[in-house]
């Protein structure tokens, strides 16, 4: 599904047997390039160009990161609608960090994420932690 055109390329969620994270395709003609983006937080980043020896100017790929950055709440309404995944699920919450985390820091809180939850209307994502007392809610 298209999010939107910058300089003629199409950015794109795809819908058929998509996987985390949440990103987007690129299809330059002869490269095409993904860019991930998240619901914790407004960062957007090139994930890969294939192949790599037809990659594009960077001018090319950073004005499509920005250009996402400034659109990637209409990504996360298709992806989230569509797929119905945050991919966030069994991932480290850092409660002290406000962050996602890879393992846990020794004295952090960090906790399991049982479930996400993306309200578009808002650009609000809400996590439920395993043994929180209370959820986490992520203005975005």
């Amino acid at each position: 599904m298209k999010v939107f055109v910058y300089k003629g390329y199409a950015v794109v969620v795809m819908l058929r047997d998509e996987h985390c994270p949440p990103h987007v395709h690129v299809d330059g003609g002869r490269w095409s390039a993904r860019f991930r983006f998240s619901f914790w937080h407004n960062g957007v980043e090139l994930w890969d160009v294939v192949p790599q020896g037809r990659r594009p100017a960077l001018a090319i790929l950073e004005g499509l990161r920005q250009a996402l950055k400034q659109r990637v709440h209409l990504a996360r309404r298709i992806w989230w609608s569509k797929l119905r995944t945050l991919c966030l699920e069994q991932q480290l919450w850092d409660w002290q960090a406000n962050s996602v985390v890879e393992r846990s820091s020794a004295g952090r809180r960090v906790y399991l994420i049982e479930s996400a939850h993306y309200e578009e209307q808002r650009n609000l994502t809400r996590l439920t932690l395993v043994g929180a007392a209370q959820g986490v809610e992520i203005e975005l």
